[in-house]
């Protein structure tokens, strides 16, 4: 029986994208693990907290309360009750997140709320360290992976339908900065769970890999409710 499915993997590996399409087939909730930690990045920005200082990260958690909701089945993620989907997405954000989630008093914060979510309903999970350290018992994991250059050509392309002007250079930058953060980091580093099924979707379709995972899926029985 099928309780929760974990999908992880490095930036521009198109999880986000696919762990909602994933949700949606199979009638499961979807969390966005990032847009918690992308949430306290924008509240940090917004308090002029430095991301990578400790001490202002514990002042983050002391007085900004994380909540997560859905509306018409989007996830909507909350901090002191305000959405903060629109500060979500931006570079500036993005860099801070990483920095942010480097430091263990964070990950373990959002670690244990998001296990507590889990445990309410049947979820697909995405992030980088779901398989691993969130939910190391889920039934199916999946570890999405693909070659830098297709990584960095998916964000730019992603970059450029939302409006964003930055350059193929700065996303290859911004891309390989994240690398470094996920794999370097002493808290939860980005790794495949040993009994991750690894997929490498640089020369698949995004159609191709979602029917690849449901095939997966369905290999390994019913979904609880």
């Amino acid at each position: 029986m099928i309780n929760a499915i974990a999908i992880d993997g490095p930036s521009g590996a198109g999880k986000t994208s696919l762990a909602k399409a994933l949700a949606k087939k199979l009638g499961l909730r979807y969390m966005d693990t990032g847009a918690m930690y992308r949430a306290y990045a924008a509240a940090a920005i917004r308090r002029g907290l430095d991301p990578k200082d400790p001490e202002a990260a514990e002042e983050l958690l002391l007085s900004c309360k994380l909540s997560l909701d859905y509306e018409n089945g989007e996830q909507v993620t909350r901090v002191n009750g305000e959405d903060m989907r629109p500060y979500l997405r931006s570079p500036e954000v993005s860099k801070a997140a990483s920095d942010l989630s480097t430091l263990p008093l964070v990950r373990m914060a959002l670690v244990s709320y998001q296990q507590a979510l889990a445990r309410q309903g049947s979820y697909v999970l995405e992030g980088r360290d779901i398989g691993t350290v969130v939910l190391p018992n889920a039934s199916v994991k999946f570890f999405l992976t693909a070659g830098e250059k297709e990584r960095i050509e998916r964000r730019f392309k992603q970059y450029q339908e939302e409006g964003k002007g930055k350059s193929l250079a700065e996303v290859e930058n911004e891309l390989k900065y994240r690398d470094k953060q996920d794999s370097e980091r002493e808290a939860s580093p980005l790794k495949a769970a040993d009994d991750a099924i690894i997929i490498d979707s640089s020369k698949l379709s995004f159609s191709e890999t979602l029917e690849l995972m449901l095939e997966e899926v369905k290999q390994r029985g019913n979904l609880s409710s």
